[in-house]
């Protein structure tokens, strides 16, 4: 699973089962990361007014990238903010936007040469799953009993763990959407890596979403902890749970995807400013038209539609296998070749078979 705009598990080959005592997890990094993003507070240097500033924070906004990310549309739509102002919206309408030219003097231009780009992805990280067989092929979907959740649970661990041992040396902001998120099972998977788990479950923040649009506010919320850095995974399990259902039915199917799309834009936001990883799990439905040949599902698809689809980055696809076996396929990857992987659930969480 990668850092800046994956929304889904993905993994390098690494060390699962480390044979010496860690220490408190994340464990210092001698060689500290920079901050990858620019608090909004540095606006105050391009004479924006603190009035201001604060107005953008209350609408989840910290950071000089995500002032240059929001449209002046909805820049206007702030309540309290000096665009609220007729001679503001005026000068916003007209192409001016006095926080956004702040903002483009910080960052400066958006074109960036492909040898800069390449340099920046360097700074990408990743995190692995608990299973090597699975680290090489990485919305996470699949039916009931395929360790979706556990996943979840693995990773919450994995990421805290150095870089050299597959992890992320960081915290985990969990969202929960399905009452199923379970400290005990943090415990025994942070056993397996020779970790205290107190140290690691204080390390993870937990928040249960009791509907579709605390789901949404939970994000805005987010967005002021990542800003204090640390962070390094988000998870949502899962993400269509209490879309499903809020939104019934043909006639409400629009609006649904609509606010989905809206949440989905906010993670990628968040994972672009702050260098997160972000996972989502997902549940399938049933799909009669469908082919064990055309599809990686056979008679299941992910729920969502294609407004999800789009906004995943890796897509892979879970399914029961033999006994204890799961086989975890990589439906979609911009840069991954398909392929099938085998993985069992354990106590202590994702392993190889």
């Amino acid at each position: 699973m990668s850092r800046r705009n994956t929304s889904a598990a993905n993994a390098r080959a690494a060390s699962v089962a480390p044979s010496v005592a860690r220490p408190d997890s994340p464990p210092p990094d001698d060689d500290e990361e920079a901050p990858t993003f620019d608090l909004i507070d540095d606006l105050q240097q391009h004479g924006i007014n603190v009035q201001d500033i604060q107005k953008l924070k209350s609408a989840s906004i910290h950071t000089v990238q995500g002032v240059k990310g929001m449209s002046k549309r909805n820049m206007c739509k702030i309540k309290g903010h000096s665009f609220d102002k007729a001679d503001w919206r005026r000068a916003v309408n007209a192409g001016y936007d006095p926080s956004k030219e702040a903002a483009i003097k910080i960052l400066g231009s958006s074109f960036l040469p492909a040898s800069l780009v390449l340099a920046n992805r360097k700074g990408v990280f990743w995190i692995s799953t608990g299973s090597k067989a699975v680290d090489g092929i990485l919305g996470v979907y699949g039916e009931y009993r395929t360790g979706k959740t556990q996943l979840a649970h693995t990773l919450c661990v994995v990421a805290q763990l150095p870089k050299d041992m597959g992890g992320a040396s960081g915290k985990v902001a969990y969202i929960d959407t399905e009452g199923t998120f379970r400290p005990e099972r943090i415990s025994q998977i942070a056993d397996r890596f020779n970790l205290e788990p107190g140290p690691v479950l204080e390390n993870i923040v937990h928040a249960r979403a009791l509907n579709s649009e605390h789901q949404m506010e939970l994000t805005k919320d987010l967005g002021e902890r990542l800003a204090e850095g640390g962070y390094r995974l988000i998870i949502v399990d899962s993400i269509m749970a209490l879309f499903r259902v809020d939104y019934s039915g043909r006639g409400e199917l629009s609006e649904r995807q609509q606010k989905l799309a809206q949440f989905l834009a906010q993670l990628t936001r968040m994972a672009e400013e702050f260098n997160v990883a972000v996972l989502l799990t997902n549940q399938v439905q049933s799909d009669p038209g469908a082919t064990m040949v055309f599809t990686a599902g056979g008679a299941l698809k992910p729920v969502g539609g294609h407004v999800l689809s789009h906004a995943s980055t890796v897509r892979m696809f879970l399914r029961k296998g033999r006994g204890d076996e799961r086989i975890a396929k990589l439906s979609d990857s911009p840069d991954r070749p398909e392929g099938e992987a085998t993985y069992k659930l354990a106590e202590g969480g994702w392993e190889d078979v």
